[in-house]
Parts: structure tokens; sequence; C-alpha cells
């Protein structure tokens, strides 16, 4: 992670491997099948590892807009608490396909379904855009905190509060919401 994050999801050869593991370039070529590949191998692994990990923490939760709060949070946290992580995927999380589908993945249906029961105040039509919005503004929420211009807390929750009233969320109820108690991100 620290090595694409550095030096771009191309940009990273054999060569480089090597000496950030402190190995010889043939230990890579044994432990590592195809090291063009690996980049999307890393992204496809970290996307899959979160996805499951939220979904977990989250499982128990029946409101959608908690689940959707509580999401946006873990995020924000897991990047204070591993920045490498989080660097890694504010760096890569538009531009890699796998990195793109952890932002929308579960996403996308649960506001189907809270927008059909009438719990959010969107369109269908619009579902598509406002995943995009909670995808760009989770990693922007992740870059102040990497940044540190926020805490996690405060801008987990300004970020979730502010994507709860966008979706039609009354402002108080989606502050409280914003602020509910975080489950702890499961460890797989």
């Amino acid at each position: 992670m620290r090595l694409f994050a550095r030096l771009g999801a191309n940009r990273v050869n054999v060569s480089d491997l090597a000496e950030e593991a402190g190995v010889a370039r043939g230990t890579i070529y044994n432990a590592v099948p195809n090291p063009d590949r690996l980049f999307e191998e890393v992204a496809g692994d970290l996307a899959c590892e979160m996805q499951e990990r939220v979904r977990l923490s989250i499982v128990e939760i029946a409101d959608p807009a908690r689940r959707l709060s509580c999401g946006i949070r873990l995020f924000l946290r897991r990047a204070h608490e591993e920045p490498q992580w989080g660097r890694f995927i504010v760096h890569f999380g538009f531009s890699n396909k796998s990195l793109r589908g952890l932002l929308t993945a579960s996403s996308t249906e649960e506001i189907v379904k809270a927008t059909g029961t009438g719990r959010y105040a969107i369109r269908q039509e619009q579902v598509t855009s406002m995943v995009a919005i909670i995808g760009g503004a989770t990693l922007s929420g992740m870059m102040l905190v990497l940044e540190g211009y926020k805490s996690w807390r405060e801008a987990g929750s300004e970020v979730a509060e502010l994507i709860l009233v966008s979706l039609g969320i009354d402002r108080v109820e989606a502050g409280e919401i914003a602020r509910c108690e975080l489950p702890e991100l499961v460890q797989q």
C-alpha cells in the first residue's frame, strides 16, 4: 500500500517491491505470481475486506439511515487508526474499479429500498447520483482526517449528518443518528 500510494498504481516495479520488503528480486518473483496485477489484487483485497467488516459491524442495525451513518463513520475511524490504509483508499478511491465498488456496493441496494419505503426522500432515478455523493463525501471526510483538519469523530458525524439531510432526513434526527453510538469495526 505504501509503495502504491507513494509511487502510483502503474509505477511500482519488482525492484521497488524487493527494496520495500527487504528481500531479493527473485523472492518477489517467487511470491508474487504476476507482479503486473499486484495493484489490482491489493485493491480488490482491501475492498472486499472492508466491505465485509462493515457489513458484519452493522448487521444488527435495522434503520437504513443509522446503517449508512455508521458505515461512513467506520471508514473515517479506520482512516484515523490506519493512516496508511486511509491514504491508499483516498488516493485511489475514484480511479480504481474495486475501490469505487467499496464505496458504492452496499449503498445502492440499501438506498433503493429506503427510498421505496419512504425513509429517504429522493427519486429512484437519483440513487446513482446519491451513491456517488456518498462515496465522494466519505473520501473527502477521510482526507480531512488524514490531513489533520478534523478529528475522525467530527468529520464522521458531520459527513454522515449532511448526507442524511440530503436524503431527506430531518436535520435534528440526522444529527442524532450521526452521533449515535458507533459499533466496533469487526476484525476478520
